[in-house]
């Protein structure tokens, strides 16, 4: 069957080792289901993937893909689950240890078809067409979980989201503007974006937003966002920190910013990946909402290497797709 996969690692130049071609039909062991691809998004978790990051050599070939959405051998339209959870974990979901993702044990969704466990399926609301719901997997159910499970922000209040303006960020502008919340954007430079999505305003970090705010959704913690965002909270404020860009910092965590955790009763939260429920529940929401995800470039799978430069060299803001023939 047709599929996008990696051929080996190659932490230097990660799409040399992106190959379109042919890869074995999926087993389906049981307890899993075939999904029959229509559309595929693509994440930056693709491109770690190809440089090898949290993989061994023995994974290679490994078919990419985290994020999709087809139909089942009875007609019936599901997305998939990114997350697989080792089926003998009884506790919290996104607690599970040996939780992985799709394409870093289990072969990935960029292909004709792709074997997943059953429960890794949630009906596709009709509203939404495959390469929009392709969208929801992995981004924009980060985004979900950051604002409505682990935040405890309610329809207006104040929040902020620091970091680049890409999937996650994206998602959570779009989300809290369609929860009554007003956002604030952290950055002059992704002003006019910023505004397009439903945010209020964006604003100079340095100076910070124009009132104090309930809470920070920070997808791209580092040292400078650490030194400046617990000063922009009210009060009792959260930060909720889904993701890092910097790496490790040298220097260690302000110690000023460590006394204002302690003097406002400021709640720092870790965010991972959405469960089940919380892809259920999003999928809702985008339904009676009428929020679709951007999409910015739609690509057949055979062009996958096009989409994949595209986002590397930086030239969509938004989603890119790959749709499936079959």
């Amino acid at each position: 069957m047709l599929a996008v996969y990696a051929s080996e690692p190659n932490s230097g130049d990660p799409i040399a080792s992106l190959v379109v071609g042919d890869r074995p039909e999926p087993r389906i062991p049981a307890g899993w289901v075939r999904v029959s691809m229509r559309a595929a998004s693509l994440n930056m978790h693709d491109v770690i993937t190809l440089r090898g990051v949290r993989m061994s050599p023995g994974q290679f070939p490994m078919i990419l893909g985290c994020d999709g959405a087809g139909v089942l051998a009875d007609g019936a339209e599901v997305v998939l689950l990114p997350s697989v959870s080792d089926p003998a974990w009884l506790g919290e979901e996104s607690l599970d240890p040996d939780r992985t993702m799709l394409s870093e044990r289990h072969q990935g969704s960029f292909a004709v078809a792709v074997a997943v466990p059953a429960r890794n399926v949630v009906p596709k609301p009709a509203s939404l067409s495959f390469e929009e719901a392709a969208c929801v997997g992995t981004a924009w159910l980060t985004a979900y979980r950051m604002l409505f499970v682990n935040s405890g922000l309610r329809p207006g209040a104040d929040m902020v989201v620091c970091g680049r303006l890409g999937s996650i960020a994206t998602a959570l502008v779009r989300l809290g503007a369609a929860t009554g919340m007003r956002v604030w954007v952290a950055g002059l430079d992704a002003a006019a974006t910023a505004r397009r999505l439903g945010a209020a305003d964006a604003f100079d970090p340095a100076t910070g937003p124009p009132v104090a705010v309930d809470g920070v959704f920070d997808v791209d913690v580092d040292e400078a966002s650490w030194s400046h965002t617990p000063r922009w909270l009210r009060p009792g404020g959260v930060i909720v920190c889904g993701g890092n860009r910097s790496g490790r910092s040298r220097a260690g965590y302000s110690l000023t910013a460590l006394d204002m955790l302690m003097s406002s009763e400021l709640r720092l939260i870790g965010s991972g990946r959405g469960t089940r429920g919380d892809l259920v529940a999003l999928l809702a929401f985008l339904d009676r909402r009428a929020l679709r995800p951007d999409v910015a470039l739609e690509l057949p799978l055979e062009r996958a290497r096009e989409g994949f430069l595209a986002m590397t060299e930086g030239r969509v803001s938004g989603k890119i797709t790959f749709s499936v023939r079959q």
